[in-house]
């Protein structure tokens, strides 16, 4: 994967859970056993914003303070070096965390929202997600304030779309890091990648559906590891 970086021109970079994983997100799936008895598409939905909001509530304070004792690891501090560098042009993400933002990427699709921010459901004035580690919940105009995140039943971001989906046309190397590629649109974009003659390498701890298509794989690999070793052998060959 070395020498395809080195010869690109537009690379763009897809991000899934196993990105956050390394930073010690918390699985709010298992996370102490809190959710277990509880089916997350029901409280993490808008029907659970208008029917069941203090049980919304809890689960995302549970979420944002599982935020707040991680931080981004190596590979999004490499990734956002890279942006600057010029090696890769953009990051389109699965993932909720804020992270690539918070290690200083600029160029960022989240496709699914981010944690790291509220808004109103009514008016949607923005706040910090300190107003969910506060637990305060509402709006100086009086409405729900919600995590910037899409809720089950909602749709993906416009903004986000179009340009994962413009990037994704553009790449001439199209590198996945961590994802299983089993949720649509995201597991599209690599697909879209390769059909406008891009390079497609996948990095993900177990095979993915998509491997078949992809020119080049690594699986069981740290992310932060293995973007350490790009990192430095990149540096080498300057």
């Amino acid at each position: 994967m070395l020498d395809k970086l080195k010869e690109s021109n537009y690379t763009v970079v897809l991000t899934g859970a196993g990105m956050s994983t390394e930073s010690g997100l918390p699985d709010f799936r298992s996370s102490e056993g809190l959710w277990e008895k509880e089916d997350p598409s029901r409280i993490a939905s808008t029907d659970a914003l208008n029917r069941n909001i203090e049980k919304f509530f809890e689960f995302y304070r549970h979420r944002v303070l599982g935020l707040k004792d991680c931080k981004p690891h190596t590979g999004h501090e490499i990734l956002a070096k890279w942006e600057k560098e010029g090696i890769i042009k953009s990051v389109i993400t699965q993932n909720v965390d804020g992270f690539h933002r918070e290690a200083g990427s600029r160029n960022v699709a989240e496709l699914h929202g981010t944690l790291q921010k509220v808004h109103c459901h009514s008016c949607g004035k923005e706040y910090d997600n300190d107003k969910y580690v506060n637990e305060q919940y509402q709006c100086e105009c009086g409405g729900k304030l919600r995590p910037s995140v899409v809720l089950f039943g909602e749709m993906l971001p416009e903004d986000a779309l179009l340009m994962a989906t413009e990037e994704s046309e553009k790449a001439d190397l199209f590198i996945v890091l961590g994802s299983s590629l089993t949720v649509t649109p995201a597991n599209q974009f690599p697909l879209i990648a390769k059909q406008h003659g891009a390079y497609l390498a996948i990095v993900n701890m177990e095979p993915t559906e998509l491997d078949i298509y992809a020119d080049e794989t690594i699986h069981g690999r740290k992310i932060g590891e293995l973007l350490k070793e790009l990192d430095e052998g990149f540096a080498a060959r300057k």
